[in-house]
């Protein structure tokens, strides 16, 4: 299994991920999930693993501008639905990489995983 970077290309948080995983010398595929959309089966594996809660983007722009009843009593099975009818509502970076999962950005867990 290689390691695998899933975000939006235009994305801050994806560029100093990206730069960062590069300077570290770590070869990543790239998939832009606004461009390519994301496989519902992968994005049930990243909320089994993590949790919905940690997978689903609330601070984001598209997930606030939702209707409040869209955005009330959210389970695993509604927020999946969000998630796959709108990809920009997962949190960015998504790694996979053989030793697990790192959801967002932050250099020292990606040191972790990968130092």
């Amino acid at each position: 299994m290689s390691t695998a970077i899933y975000g939006i290309k235009n994305c801050d948080t994806m560029k100093k991920a990206r730069a960062w995983l590069d300077a570290n010398g770590v070869a990543t595929v790239f998939h832009d999930y606004k461009v390519e959309g994301i496989d519902p089966a992968r994005l049930a594996r990243w909320v089994e693993s993590v949790g919905w809660e940690t997978v689903l983007n609330r601070a984001g722009t598209t997930f606030r501008k939702l209707p409040d009843a869209a955005k009330a009593d959210l389970d695993a099975a509604k927020a999946m639905a969000l998630m796959i009818e709108q990809p920009s509502m997962i949190k960015r970076p998504v790694l996979e990489y053989p030793g697990g999962l790192l959801i967002g950005f932050a250099p020292e867990r990606y040191a972790r995983a990968f130092l």
